[in-house]
């Protein structure tokens, strides 16, 4: 069984920073991609940042050169930190992972629940 378990979630006022964090926990062959990816009301999920081993791949362009998506291949965890964030950030946040459940599996996607960010005055 895997999960991916979120953490960081916070409401902040504009030009405040958050941090993210997304463990992948269970057994497991290995972790391949990771990212983030949001949701506000009314919107379709996009993708953040996405990362593969610890070579960041993928930046919307939204959130560039203000998010920086980092991963710690030994604890499985990767993360998002969010500097000066503004009210069009406020969103809820997924982490999603590539996992090969075995070495005979195929990539999965799996996904976790999801964590609010709320950017406000």
């Amino acid at each position: 069984q895997v999960q991916l378990v979120e953490s960081g979630g916070d409401s902040v006022q504009p030009g405040g920073s958050l941090r993210l964090s997304c463990a992948a926990k269970g057994t497991f062959w290995r972790v391949d991609f990771m990212a983030w990816y949001r949701q506000a009301p009314g919107k379709e999920r996009e993708l953040v940042a996405r990362i593969h081993n610890n070579t960041p791949q993928t930046y919307a362009e939204s959130v560039r050169g203000r998010f920086t998506i980092s991963r710690d291949m030994g604890k499985n965890e990767v993360y998002l930190q969010m500097n000066s964030l503004n009210p069009e950030d406020t969103a809820k946040y997924f982490c999603q992972a590539e996992i090969k459940p075995l070495w005979t599996s195929p990539l999965t996607t799996f996904w976790g629940q999801g964590i609010q960010v709320t950017v406000s005055s």
